[in-house]
């Protein structure tokens, strides 16, 4: 089985890639790292392995404008034991005008959710 992480550049999407790369130590399995910050960058030169899980990474394509709906597809392809998402505070309005793509997840994944909220900034 393997521990599906939505990561991005932003503290939340840090916190979600530490909370999968835990996960993955206690179930003992592998990370499949869906890469949202990385979409056309590649990943050569991020790490395949972190504290003894083996990391490989997935992007969502370069023009997509549905990452949750790519990340979605992709956890129906690989079956995951669980997936990570970060999760950051959004005001009513901003909830009801742009919707949720951590809801989305949350409503339409077949595997349980995990989510994580970043540290508060100091």
């Amino acid at each position: 089985m393997t521990v599906l992480v939505a990561r991005s550049q932003t503290r939340e999407g840090a916190a979600a890639f530490e909370a999968g790369i835990a996960e993955a130590r206690l179930r003992n399995e592998d990370v499949v790292v869906f890469d949202l910050a990385e979409a056309d960058a590649g990943t050569a030169s991020f790490p395949q392995e972190v504290q003894g899980a083996a990391i490989t990474y997935r992007s969502p394509r370069e023009y997509s404008r549905d990452a949750a709906g790519e990340l979605l597809d992709l956890a129906q392809e690989i079956d995951p034991s669980v997936i990570v998402i970060g999760l950051r505070h959004r005001s009513p309005v901003g909830k009801l005008l742009l919707g949720s793509a951590a809801q989305q997840i949350l409503l339409e994944a077949h595997a349980p959710v995990l989510a994580v909220k970043a540290a508060p900034a100091a």
